[in-house]
């Protein structure tokens, strides 16, 4: 989201907008109060209010992005009324897999603030769906996707370095247990078992860092795993075109950059069917797809894509084809109109 975020501001100021962005994670000031975590969370809410209400003022729209759980309470609820407060219209661009789970346990909270918003979009046909079944209407606006950035190998430059011949995997999702990253290296011995020089690249940053590098050396192949950390993302374009396929074994999911960044970058895609992955790409056209939890599928798949030429080289051409839907010129139409519409209805 925050990659998102900043993405859409660029896009935007490109077309002659003027953008402010309110950071919900802003520096601590005085930076003393950081070590103290009860009382850093009030500073930065507060903070957060106050800015919000000098802020939210002045724009012809805002334009608010949310997910669920404790995010939603603590930086999208106030949005929205401070917005509502100040008869500013506010676009709201709800995501997150676990977005089901999260409006059936907590609706009765949530409905009164989303009643707020001026407009609703989600990036997936799947959310869209999870705001139908509770009588709320939300346009699909996808996420977009940088083409100059995201570009095909060059296929005279080789990929692999010649120290490690063997296939690159890899993952860019954040540490975390409802991305099934521990899926990926339980699925990685039996694709070494085939390929022996196999590398797998992990970009992110999370919590679940030192329980993965734990089960790396459990399983043997923590010389096959190179933890990278949070990348700029001009470093992470320039993976997609060293690795020979993308794996995302997510537990929980929506419409993942990481997935749409790959098809951009001409890279075959095995995911598992997560949340709203089925709805964003098909299952042997533009990816291939497994069930959850199985690293043995994922393992099967894996091997299906690197042994198969046909396969892979379709899996590019197709998924490289389906990627210009996430372009900006196709994307920016439908969310300057629901710009126009939400300000005309304040007029």
């Amino acid at each position: 989201m925050a990659s998102q975020t900043a993405e859409l501001c660029r896009l935007l100021e490109q077309e002659g907008a003027q953008v402010t962005l309110v950071a919900v994670n802003p520096p601590y000031r005085p930076a003393w109060i950081g070590r103290w975590r009860g009382l850093r969370a009030l500073f930065r809410l507060l903070s957060y209010l106050r800015v919000l209400w000098c802020k939210l003022g002045g724009p012809d729209v805002v334009h608010l992005m949310a997910n669920s759980g404790w995010s939603w309470y603590l930086f999208a609820t106030p949005a929205i009324w401070v917005a509502y407060l100040r008869g500013t219209p506010i676009v709201v661009n709800y995501r997150g897999g676990n977005a089901a789970a999260f409006f059936d346990r907590d609706w009765r909270w949530i409905r009164p603030t989303l009643r707020r918003a001026s407009a609703c979009v989600v990036p997936s046909a799947f959310l869209a769906e999870v705001f139908a079944r509770h009588q709320l209407s939300a346009r699909i606006i996808p996420n977009t996707l940088d083409p100059a950035r995201f570009t095909p190998a060059d296929p005279a430059k080789p990929r692999a370095s010649p120290a490690s011949p063997g296939p690159v995997l890899l993952i860019t999702r954040n540490l975390e247990l409802i991305y099934g990253i521990d899926l990926a290296l339980q699925a990685l011995p039996v694709v070494q078992a085939r390929f022996p020089g196999v590398r797998l690249l992990i970009a992110g940053s999370g919590p679940e860092r030192a329980a993965l590098q734990r089960l790396a050396e459990d399983l043997g192949v923590n010389d096959r795993v190179e933890f990278r950390g949070r990348l700029a993302p001009q470093e992470v374009a320039e993976l997609y075109r060293q690795a020979d396929l993308l794996l995302n074994p997510s537990r929980v999911d929506n419409s993942p950059n990481s997935i749409i960044e790959a098809l951009g970058s001409a890279l075959p895609v095995v995911s598992t069917r997560a949340g709203g992955i089925p709805q964003l790409v098909t299952d042997g056209e533009t990816a291939l797809l497994v069930d959850l939890d199985d690293p043995a599928a994922l393992a099967a798949a894996t091997l299906r894509v690197l042994e198969d030429d046909d396969l892979r080289d379709r899996l590019k051409s197709t998924g490289l084809e389906f990627s210009r839907r996430f372009h900006w010129d196709s994307v920016k139409r439908d969310l300057l109109s629901t710009y126009q519409q939400v300000i005309e209805t304040k007029k």
